[in-house]
């Protein structure tokens, strides 16, 4: 195999400035060479060998910095081990577990972006590179051997005994199994490399034929490729083939035989070279096992899950179709950091045999993806539980207690449901589509299933969509503030002005208000957002008006630590007094276990800021925020707004006493949503203070 190009990798400025890093980098090219040395014989000075270890590794974190990962690499560093004689299976798995944790631990990376997916994809390709370069040794090694054989032979026509010399040291010291046997397979001379490879000692193989050791499906085929060769159809021929062993195991070998002719150039023997690769073998489909298996509870992965997918949905019967089953499991993280990652280890294995045994009685793959994320993939028959028996088999399964060191843990999941897709459908698009009804089903609590919709799919992925691009769309000035009136119902004065987000989409048209703060709350982008309209409004209303200035806050945005300290440095710089600003925070934000958002909501009224509670519908808890927080009103909650009242209703008679009560409690009450004066008219006789909607704006 043609050595790769090397090429040093340019001076690391961090690294050199920083002896801690260079130390680390020693430490670490020493006890790599120290394993290898322990798995085989290297024909290097201890020094020399540390130094090209170290070297290696320079190149695999500059790899690793690339994005994508630059796997390349890869091809050298198993050429260059290889080289060293680094050819055990040991010696590999020495080297993926010295560079797996140090390469996870190395302070010099700590900033690379998804550094774990990188590394297990750089050292996958490193294994693959690794097995390719051995095989290639292995078959220069067959081909130099032979080489050195065919020469020996041919030598003997002028000088027997010089050939038979060299011949014989061939084939004594040689670690690959050579044979010569007459043109009917019998043995007529054997290596003792070769012995080991069958179990048979040479007096033995006296006594028997080349094609009795072959697997009885293949002798037929073997006994023609000889017989090719002796017809001259081929100079020689190079098969993998299954030998069987004295004692009745298969060695996996690699044959290449040429034909030995005599003084008048007739055939006379043929010559064979064996190479046993049951290890190679072995090691190639342990590789392959790891790469499309989970090594944690043993299920396929994605990867596999999604290449089994795809064949699936190709070969489902139309009548039944399949179902795929997406789960996530409702609390794991509390698991294990209440007890330990250990602990949350042992609960996956349990999840992944329960679920096996769930579906034990249908055609279906159990796979897991991510972290406590799993998969199932149903072919249904007409047995085939229907999906909510299925669902609740599974949650019955998984809430049973699993006993893990006295300790009584148990799961329940969270799942969305693809039922009977097309068979058209494409895999990634499938997927997609699970995970997002598993994300609208963890949205309704713990132990919720959804059921794929293709409308609500649709409405989903255009949402993300939109809340994908906002970061680009505000980038480009898509972005603006625009501004709506707050009135006073008892003589529709304007008396104050609402800022608001507003965006010109290009292909869903004009995006204001609360829709444009739910779709920055998805990404979080809110929090760097939120500041950007504040202080856009400041500086407006600084030199257009003297109204009042209303901001509403997202849940997010109110439980944000810098939330005080980002409005008061607006205020600041913009010259706005505290007492012209009022900002709202969501009810549900503020009664939230933790209290951040109630604490920002404190701090922020000892300021002067004036403070509102919006989505505000009635209930006890509200009230409780009217009267423990120093509110100067609160906003009603539009789906309460847009309820139409009903006489003698209770939730009528709710609504009409809601004004007085928060009145008690000193503030005003805001209605948002009034678009016809019927409606005006309405909340004022019901006590609401000021209002906004269409009919004002």
């Amino acid at each position: 195999m043609p050595q790769r190009e090397s090429i040093s990798p340019l001076p690391d400025d961090a690294v050199a400035g920083h002896p801690g890093l260079i130390r680390e980098r020693r430490k670490l090219a020493r006890k790599w060479a120290y394993l290898i040395c322990g798995t085989t014989y290297v024909p290097l000075s201890q020094a020399d060998l540390e130094s090209r270890l170290q070297e290696l590794f320079e190149h695999i974190v500059t790899a690793l910095r690339g994005d994508p990962v630059d796997t390349s690499v890869t091809e050298l560093v198993a050429t260059r081990l290889v080289a060293m004689n680094c050819t055990d299976s040991t010696s590999l798995r020495c080297t993926l577990e010295v560079l797996g944790k140090a390469l996870l631990a190395s302070p010099e990376l700590r900033s690379v972006d998804r550094l774990g997916d990188k590394v297990i994809t750089l050292l996958s390709a490193l294994s693959a590179c690794y097995t390719e370069s051995i095989r290639t040794a292995v078959f220069n090694q067959q081909e130099e051997i032979e080489h050195a054989l065919i020469m020996a032979v041919r030598d003997a026509r002028w000088s027997l005994k010089v050939s038979e010399a060299r011949f014989d040291e061939v084939v004594t010291c040689s670690s690959s199994g050579i044979v010569i046997t007459d043109l009917n397979g019998r043995f007529v001379r054997a290596n003792q490399s070769f012995g080991n490879i069958v179990g048979y000692t040479r007096g033995e193989l006296a006594n028997l034929s080349l094609f009795e050791l072959v697997h009885p499906d293949e002798t037929t085929y073997l006994r023609e490729a000889y017989e090719s060769v002796l017809k001259g159809e081929h100079d020689r021929l190079r098969h993998g083939r299954r030998l069987v062993r004295r004692d009745g195991e298969v060695a996996r070998v690699s044959l290449i035989a040429t034909v030995l002719r005599d003084g008048d150039d007739r055939p006379s023997h043929f010559l064979t070279v064996v190479e046993d690769g049951t290890e190679l073998k072995l090691l190639q489909n342990e590789l392959s096992r790891q790469a499309l298996h989970d090594v944690l509870t043993g299920l396929p992965n994605r990867q596999f899950f999604t290449t089994h997918l795809e064949g699936v949905l190709r070969r489902a019967d139309p009548a039944t179709g399949v179902t795929l089953y997406h789960l996530d499991l409702d609390a794991f993280s509390l698991i294990t950091g209440g007890l330990g990652r250990k602990t949350g280890d042992l609960l996956l294995i349990a999840v992944a045999e329960r679920l096996k045994a769930v579906l034990a009685n249908e055609k279906a793959m159990v796979a897991r993806f991510d972290g406590d994320e799993f998969a199932i993939l149903v072919e249904n028959s007409p047995s085939t539980p229907d999906v909510l028996s299925m669902v609740t088999m599974i949650n019955e399964e998984l809430s049973e207690p699993v006993y893990i060191e006295d300790h009584g843990v148990a799961a329940t999941a969270s799942i969305g449901v693809v039922d009977r897709p097309p068979r058209t459908m494409d895999p990634a698009e499938l997927l997609r589509a699970s995970d997002m009804t598993l994300r609208r089903a963890k949205a309704n609590g713990r132990r919720q299933w959804e059921l794929f919709h293709p409308e609500q799919h649709a409405h989903d992925r255009r949402t993300f969509g939109m809340a994908a691009q906002m970061p680009g769309a505000w980038e480009s000035g898509e972005l603006a503030v625009t501004y709506r009136p707050i009135i006073r119902l008892i003589d529709k004065e304007v008396v104050g002005t609402e800022a608001l987000l507003r965006w010109d989409h290009p292909e869903h048209g004009l995006l204001c208000g609360q829709t444009c703060l739910e779709l920055a709350e998805e990404t979080g982008l809110i929090l760097a957002l939120g500041p950007w309209l504040l202080r856009s409004a400041c500086e407006k209303l600084r030199w257009d008006s003297d109204l009042p200035l209303s901001v509403n806050l997202t849940a997010a945005q109110s439980s944000d630590a810098d939330l005080v300290g980002d409005v008061a440095r607006v205020l600041r710089e913009t010259g706005v007094a505290p007492e012209r600003l009022s900002l709202g925070m969501p009810v549900r934000a503020l009664l939230a276990g933790r209290g951040e958002a109630m604490d920002n909501l404190k701090l922020l009224a000892e300021n002067g800021i004036q403070t509102v509670a919006i989505e505000f519908g009635g209930t006890p808890g509200d009230m409780v925020c009217v009267e423990d927080l120093p509110l100067k009103a609160i906003r009603v909650a539009r789906w309460l707004v847009d309820r139409e009242p009903v006489p003698g209703s209770p939730v009528t008679h709710a609504m009409l006493d809601m004004a007085s009560l928060v009145h008690l409690a000193g503030a005003q009450v805001i209605v948002d949503g009034v678009n016809s004066k019927e409606q005006a008219d309405w909340w004022r006789a019901a006590g609401a203070d000021l209002a906004q909607g269409s009919l004002f704006s």
